[in-house]
């Protein structure tokens, strides 16, 4: 009796392929909602690069110092200061301030370390909260979905929402008709 290990390998490798894939789409569900709304959290912050040579764009440890968020809301523009629309239609708070020579320092944590130039980190975090059930659902999603949802908004038409890895997210959001 001879063995083909091919095929044994073979078996074993769609099998374990099969199996991914059944737990992929296994958390995948789809939900239809008619309240929602969609938040995007603009958040800016300072950063340094601490290496031994930060002109060689080698990366050493990053420190963060100041840093400013402001919400936006199906986007409407929020009350106060504010800077925007930008390209995405989103909203920023105004800058944080700079970290001075000083601060920037001081956060040296060994000898050798050279402080690099401070750079301006921008981070959007967008979430959908929605009723299901009587409760109160929120999900992070894409920006995508975000523009969906701010579209769908004003007339609360009903979105059809794909979700995500056991649904905890949202990936796809559609208007139903």
């Amino acid at each position: 009796m001879t063995i083909n290990l091919k095929n044994i390998w073979q078996e074993i490798y769609l099998g374990c392929l099969a199996f991914a894939l059944a737990l992929i789409f296994a958390g995948c569900g789809v939900q239809t909602v008619s309240q929602y709304e969609a938040t995007a959290n603009t958040i800016q912050t300072w950063q340094v690069n601490y290496a031994h040579d930060p002109q060689e764009d080698k990366r050493g440890r990053f420190e963060e110092f100041q840093s400013v968020s402001l919400l936006n809301r199906n986007g409407n523009k929020p009350e106060g200061r504010v800077v925007g629309p930008d390209d995405k239609g989103l909203y920023w708070a105004t800058l944080p301030p700079k970290p001075t020579i000083d601060e920037v320092e001081s956060r040296k944590k060994k000898p050798y370390e050279k402080p690099g130039k401070p750079e301006l980190l921008r981070q959007v975090k967008y979430y959908i909260t929605y009723q299901e059930s009587g409760q109160t659902i929120t999900l992070p999603t894409n920006f995508e979905v975000y523009r969906q949802v701010v579209k769908a908004y004003p007339n609360q038409t009903p979105l059809q929402l794909t979700m995500g890895l056991n649904n905890g997210s949202v990936e796809k959001a559609e208007p139903q008709n």
